[in-house]
């Protein structure tokens, strides 16, 4: 993992992105997504998360967050452990995933490539956190992961991707994920 990355000011805010090993697309079906929705209401009710945008795609998931903890390294790697140990077992536990016998196994296959995983790694470790340090980079990047579904043709309008905070901003709508708007 690149040292370049670092969560430098732990009170700040920050964009990151992380990606499934492989960049595999997991998240295609609504359990996948609500996985991760429900985890990320979990840290902002319980673990200090402030949620200012987001955007779970196939493979990877955009985050605009800050610690009010001051521990945002933490933070990230306590909910990508979580959600990777829960993802597997969703996956495991899915009749109905025609893929669930590849994945499972390009999962145990990353995770004996990494000395850091005991059994299947789902996520790929790096974050490459980027500070939020004025209102011009937040809109950057608030930007960047809402157009992020136009830009790979799910949808021809962010608001319309279920699975983003487009919607929040967009239409008010807190119904999938309420966020920290100020």
């Amino acid at each position: 993992m690149s040292r370049k990355y670092k969560f430098a000011d732990k009170s700040g805010a920050y964009f990151i992105s992380f990606a499934t090993v492989n960049w595999i697309d997991v998240f295609t079906r609504d359990a996948y997504f609500w996985c991760i929705i429900e985890s990320l209401d979990f840290c902002r009710k319980n673990k200090g998360m402030e949620l200012y945008g987001y955007c779970i795609m196939p493979s990877h998931v955009h985050l605009i967050f800050r610690s009010a903890l001051n521990d945002p390294s933490g933070l990230i790697r306590d909910f990508k452990g979580f959600t990777s140990k829960k993802m597997v077992k969703i996956i495991d536990d899915n009749p109905q995933e025609s893929r669930k016998e590849w994945m499972l196994w390009m999962f145990e296959h990353a995770g004996k490539k990494n000395s850091n995983v005991a059994n299947k790694q789902f996520w790929q470790q790096n974050n490459k956190p980027i500070e939020i340090w004025s209102l011009n980079v937040f809109e950057q990047k608030l930007k960047y992961i809402h157009d992020n579904p136009v830009v790979s043709g799910f949808v021809t309008n962010p608001i319309d991707w279920k699975f983003s905070s487009a919607r929040n901003y967009g239409n008010d709508d807190h119904t999938i994920l309420e966020i920290d708007i100020n």
